[in-house]
């Protein structure tokens, strides 16, 4: 009997069985004896959250057409689920097969945030894997990893054989053909992963030797055995070319975004100084509003679904999106297919865009100004005046909209307390536009500001800059709240999550050890409010004879070795560095389409 089979008939005493059993109109299924290699993409948080990631369903497909390979899934099992596991003594599985994960050739996790860190752990620890790669051998599946997270790879270095650092359609099938000509020469795992750092884009810790200096920075990271002393991420440079998910897979239970993802582009112009994604996107690639019309119809008439989803990470600069939407509408009106376009700028907002898309539900609206004073948006390069959100606000209440959410971070560099009270202003002056513009108040309007800790991440130009102390954010908080006038609903996100994220990303290899004594001591699902202890964090740490603050709130020389600097998302670390200089001047940078500030990645 597989684990499946074991476990299924005691599925009903879990909430949301249906998370665990498979079986979903196009999940793929092959014959094992068919194929040379099997995988499983392991998504370690919860099946709503993991089918909603358009990189699973890329990747699924991109390996499952391969004939030599079969890709599972496997998803991190809520606690009810856990205990159940270990109660009955059945390790985890994976959906498609069934079959427990430590029967695969390779586990490939996608690090999208964080806080799955000890996640990861979990899905090993229940397949009956140990955690660390040096203390796994031949008989154990090789343990990948990609993802966002792979861009700064050091505290999860211990447990993963190897890396994918940047876009994995092609890297993927090239590590596959390597694999399974190794497994048919009965290649040893450390040949296995020597060959495997030879290919551009595969970061392999085993092969790396690190060391500190007195103070506890970085002194080196120091390939061995031919490894490259940097690690380029990899760019699909066409797009159109690309296989996209002919056929995706119907979840079945309701799940975060359960539409069709349409990719219009990847990579981001804008050159926001916080957004960690959108430099390790770069550089900018379109799809053709044809190709995208077509895998669009494809993937509908394969799937049955309801809705089509734009995405990017700035939907609204796609430079054919008027084309797209004025073919796809005539198309998804007569199927009762919706389009729904989730990121748009307020300097780009078109209510004619949206009644052409075929959003006829008015609900609410969303921007994200990011800073409530202009001098502020200088400094984080957001590039978006007063003016311009004010007339995207005017164009959503005059065209029927009721509702907009305004998201804000605190804890933003050279931030001050009138930066802080100017979120509250701003909010305000939104409302008095709303009083202006709408003469028929009777249907009122909801004004909502969101604001969430600025965590400075790795390949940004604010790499080098502390966060502040959680007790600092929580006082700038109060702030807002003060000045918030009564009309406005305010949401604040607790800042003891973002500063263990900060940590995690900021972090060296030492700070892997915490992780393991974190889950070691209960810590899992740690992105979920409910899960989440910093304290018991902060315990973990202090076993391990780690301080957290070394990394999450100490600044940064611009001579010291970061624990990401021998990974490369291909903008050099001098633009990162100018951009920083021009933050502290309160200097914008220009949009890409409008200049190049040199940031290497085109070269």
């Amino acid at each position: 009997m597989t684990p499946y089979q074991r476990i299924e008939p005691f599925l009903t005493a879990v909430k949301k069985p249906a998370r665990y059993t498979g079986g979903e109109y196009n999940s793929v299924q092959k014959d094992p004896r068919s194929v040379d290699l099997r995988v499983v993409f392991c998504f370690p948080d919860t099946y709503e959250i993991g089918m909603s990631c358009l990189g699973l369903r890329i990747l699924y497909d991109v390996i499952n057409r391969l004939p030599y390979v079969w890709c599972e899934r496997a998803f991190a099992p809520w606690e009810d689920m856990r205990g159940l596991l270990l109660r009955k003594k059945v390790p985890l599985y994976a959906l498609e097969s069934g079959d427990g994960l430590r029967d695969f050739d390779v586990l490939a996790f996608t690090l999208q945030y964080e806080l799955s860190y000890t996640n990861v752990l979990l899905m090993l620890d229940l397949a009956g894997l140990p955690l660390r790669a040096a203390e796994r051998d031949e008989t154990h599946p090789l343990v990948i990893a990609g993802g966002p997270c792979a861009f700064h790879p050091e505290p999860m270095a211990d447990f993963i054989d190897l890396f994918a650092v940047g876009e994995g359609e092609e890297v993927t099938v090239e590590l596959m053909e390597l694999l399974r000509a190794a497994k048919k020469d009965g290649l040893p795992r450390h040949a296995v992963l020597e060959q495997a750092a030879a290919i551009p884009g595969l970061y392999v810790p085993s092969l790396y030797r690190v060391s500190y200096r007195p103070d506890g920075t970085l002194a080196a990271v120091e390939p061995s055995r031919g490894a490259p002393s940097v690690v380029k991420k990899r760019i699909i440079r066409d797009l159109n070319n690309l296989p996209c998910p002919e056929r995706p897979i119907a979840a079945s239970t309701e799940i975060v975004h359960d539409r069709v993802m349409l990719e219009l582009f990847r990579g981001c112009a804008r050159g926001c100084r916080f957004c960690q994604a959108g430099y390790t996107s770069r550089p900018v690639r379109e799809k053709s509003p044809e190709t995208l019309f077509g895998q669009a119809k494809t993937a509908i008439e394969n799937c049955g679904g309801s809705e089509i989803g734009l995405v990017s990470l700035s939907t609204s600069d796609y430079s054919g999106l008027e084309t797209l939407c004025g073919t796809l509408a005539p198309w998804c009106g007569p199927r009762r297919v919706s389009l729904s376009l989730p990121s748009l700028r307020a300097d780009s907002f078109s209510p004619s865009l949206l009644k052409k898309a075929g959003q006829v539900r008015k609900s609410g609206l969303t921007f994200a100004p990011e800073a409530g004073s202009a001098r502020l948006r200088n400094v984080i390069n957001k590039n978006l005046a007063e003016s311009d959100l004010m007339s995207a606000c005017a164009a959503a209440f005059t065209g029927g909209w009721n509702g907009v959410k305004l998201y804000f971070m605190l804890g933003l560099p050279a931030e001050t307390d009138e930066d802080v009270r100017e979120i509250a202003h701003l909010c305000g002056r939104v409302y008095q536009l709303w009083r202006q513009v709408v003469p028929d108040r009777g249907r009122g309007v909801r004004i909502t500001a969101g604001a969430s800790c600025f965590v400075p991440k790795p390949h940004t130009p604010f790499q080098w800059e502390p966060m502040t102390p959680p007790g600092e954010l929580r006082r700038r908080a109060g702030l807002v709240r003060e000045a918030m006038r009564k009309q406005v609903t305010f949401h604040w996100h607790e800042p003891d999550a973002g500063y263990l994220e900060c940590v995690l990303s900021r972090g060296d290899r030492r700070v892997g050890a915490a992780v393991e004594r974190a889950y070691r001591m209960g810590c899992r699902m740690d992105g979920w409010s409910e899960c989440f202890s910093l304290d018991m964090w902060r315990e973990a740490f202090a076993a391990e004879d780690i301080d957290p603050d070394f990394y999450a709130l100490r600044r940064r020389g611009p001579d010291e070795v970061l624990p990401w600097s021998h990974i490369s998302c291909g903008v050099s670390a001098e633009h990162f560095w100018r951009e920083r200089e021009k933050a502290v001047r309160a200097a914008p940078s220009a949009d890409c389409r409008n200049g190049c500030e040199g940031c290497g990645i085109c070269c």
